[in-house]
């Protein structure tokens, strides 16, 4: 699926996020930078050593505490095709009376605000906090989106946004989640 707003492209797919060639890729990292399961331990695996060591500086330097949730920063993509990539910490899913869904889309508009402050052309989300963080992937997809359509209608730096989804299930629920914020037709 591909939809368009102020000029820039909005692309949903199936696929694995490490392979996509695109300015960033952004992480769904844990507090620590320090790689994980799921899209972290992926992106760690394949990205090698140089994101990692580029991780603990933040942490030494920034936050030595861990990356607050909703906050973003941003490495190098080491090996990976990105040329960067923009670690951000989603909500774990208490059950949505947390300010899980501000959290949530603090991640995505903080991780695009990197974006922009480095005037990259392309970045590629996962779906944020739905795996190992147990956000329900249907209330999710509607942060994700209508975070990234209210930003791209301000801004108009960026040309592409993909949403790289694990698994065909996870691409029609945010295929049909953007019919409906998009006011598209079937």
């Amino acid at each position: 699926m591909e939809i368009e707003v102020n000029n820039c492209k909005i692309k949903i797919i199936e696929g694995d996020i490490t392979e996509q060639s695109v300015d960033a890729i952004v992480n769904a990292a844990n507090p620590t930078l320090m790689g994980g399961g799921g899209v972290d331990g992926a992106i760690h695996r394949k990205g090698g050593s140089k994101i990692l060591e580029e991780c603990k500086q933040i942490r030494a330097t920034l936050y030595p505490n861990g990356l607050p949730t909703g906050e973003a920063v941003i490495t190098s993509g080491g090996k990976l095709k990105a040329k960067y990539v923009i670690h951000t910490v989603g909500p774990i899913w208490k059950g949505g009376n947390s300010n899980e869904a501000e959290l949530l889309s603090n991640a995505y508009k903080n991780s695009l605000k990197i974006a922009k402050s480095r005037r990259l052309k392309s970045i590629a989300f996962p779906s944020i906090s739905t795996g190992a963080y147990r956000y329900p992937i249907e209330k999710a997809s509607m942060v994700a989106l209508s975070t990234v359509k209210e930003f791209l209608e301000k801004e108009d730096e960026l040309e592409e946004v993909i949403f790289v989804l694990f698994s065909k299930k996870d691409l029609e629920i945010y295929e049909q989640k953007a019919i409906e914020i998009f006011g598209l037709s079937k």
